[in-house]
C-alpha cells in the first residue's frame, strides 16, 4: 500500500468526495468551536456553516466570535477554540513556540487585481496634510495591539516611505474606528469592507493600499492546537476540506460572479447574517459587497509572506529570535506557494 502525507491524504479524500464515495471521519457529529470576526474576509467559515458542508464532514460546528487576533489565539491554545482564521499576531507566534499552535493553511492575501486592504487618514489628518503614505512621518497609527497585524503593516509601509510612526495600541477594531474618525490617531489600515463605508462618511479618506507595499501579503491564516495537527489529521483534513467548500462558493460567487446578481443576492443575505447583522439589509449590503477579495482556495499558504511576517516579529523583538517557520506552520495539509 503506498504511503500519504497529510496533504496527499486530504486531495485524496476530496477527489472520492467529489465522487461521493468518502465518509467522513466523524458521521456522528464530532463537535469543535470554529473562531471568527465578523468580516466578509471570514466567509468560508459562514457558507460552510450556512450549507452546511461542515454537517456533511460529519462536524458539529459552533461559530465562537472575537473582536481581535490575539484573544483568538489565546483561545486555541487553552482548548476553547478548536481552529480559528485570523491575522498572525507576536502572541501567536509565541504560543506556537511553546507547541500550542499551528498554522496549516492561507485564509486571504493580497492579490493584484483584487481591491484589498485600504490605509486610512483621520479627516483632521488629512486636513493637514497626510493625502498619501509619504507623510505618514511622525504621525499616530492605530493598532489593536503591539505585534498585530496592523502593527505589522503600519510599519512596513512606514519603512518603505522613510517614515517614523507612533503605534497606540486600542485593542478592538471598533476602538481604532472610534479614534480615527475623532482624530485621536492620524492613520490605521483595514479590509475594504471597513475602509470604503468609513471613507464614504467623510469621516477618514483613503489614502494609499496595502498591496502597494505588500502585494502577496498572506493577510490571515488558517491555525489549530498543535495537538490537533499532530494528533488529529482526519478531523483537520475534515475542517480543512469544508471549509474550502465555503470558500471555492464565495470565490465563484463574488470574484467570478457565476451566479449573477441572483448569486451574488443570496451570498449577500447569507454572508449579513453575521457581517454588519445590526444594520438593514439595504444598507449592509453595500459594505459586504465592497470587502469582495479573493479567499484562498483550498486554504493555499503563502510561506514566503509568512516568514517575512516571522522576521519582522523577530527584529522588532516581539517574539524569540530562536523561531523557525516549522515552529510556527504545518505544511502538510495544503499547498503551498513562496517556500
Amino acid at each position: 500500500m503506498p504511503n500519504f502525507n497529510r496533504r496527499e491524504a486530504l486531495a485524496s479524500l476530496g477527489a472520492a468526495t467529489a465522487l461521493g464515495l468518502a465518509a467522513p471521519a466523524y458521521a456522528s457529529g464530532k463537535k469543535i468551536t470554529v473562531g471568527a470576526l465578523r468580516f466578509t474576509s471570514h466567509s468560508g467559515s459562514f457558507i460552510a456553516f450556512e450549507r452546511d458542508y461542515f454537517a456533511d464532514a460529519g462536524l458539529d460546528v459552533d461559530l465562537k466570535f472575537f473582536q481581535a487576533a490575539q484573544p483568538m489565539a489565546v483561545a486555541i491554545a487553552s482548548g476553547d477554540v478548536d481552529f480559528a482564521v485570523t491575522a498572525i499576531s507576536g502572541g501567536l507566534v509565541s504560543l506556537a513556540d511553546k507547541g500550542a499552535i499551528k498554522v496549516i493553511g492561507g485564509a486571504l492575501s493580497e492579490e493584484p487585481g483584487i481591491d484589498g486592504q485600504k490605509i486610512l487618514a483621520s479627516d483632521a489628518a488629512f486636513q493637514a496634510g497626510l493625502t498619501t503614505p509619504a507623510a505618514l512621518d511622525g504621525r499616530t497609527f492605530g493598532m489593536s495591539t503591539a505585534g498585530s497585524s496592523f502593527h505589522y503593516m503600519g510599519s512596513k509601509v512606514a519603512a518603505a516611505e522613510g517614515a517614523t510612526l507612533s503605534f497606540k495600541p486600542l485593542q478592538k477594531v471598533g476602538a481604532i474606528i472610534g479614534a480615527l474618525k475623532s482624530g485621536q490617531i492620524d492613520a490605521w489600515s483595514i479590509v475594504p469592507h471597513i475602509a470604503k463605508p468609513l471613507a464614504g462618511s467623510g469621516a477618514v479618506h483613503i489614502i494609499g493600499s496595502i498591496a502597494d507595499y505588500l502585494p502577496d501579503y498572506q493577510v490571515t491564516t488558517v491555525f489549530t492546537s498543535a495537538a490537533n495537527a499532530s494528533d488529529e489529521p482526519a478531523l483537520t483534513q475534515d475542517f480543512l476540506g469544508a471549509y474550502s467548500k465555503g470558500v471555492a462558493d464565495y470565490n465563484a460567487t463574488m470574484i467570478a460572479q457565476e451566479g449573477g446578481q441572483e448569486g451574488i443576492d443570496a451570498m449577500v443575505d447569507l454572508i449579513h447574517k453575521y457581517v454588519y447583522a445590526d444594520r438593514p439589509r439595504e444598507k449592509a449590503a453595500p459594505s459586504i459587497i465592497n470587502g469582495t477579495m479573493r479567499l484562498n482556495e483550498g486554504a493555499k499558504l503563502n510561506v514566503a509572506s509568512v516568514r517575512d511576517q516571522l522576521e519582522w516579529f523577530q527584529a522588532e523583538g516581539l517574539v524569540d529570535a530562536g523561531i523557525t517557520l516549522d515552529t510556527l506552520l504545518d505544511t502538510s495539509f495544503v499547498e503551498t506557494v513562496g517556500s
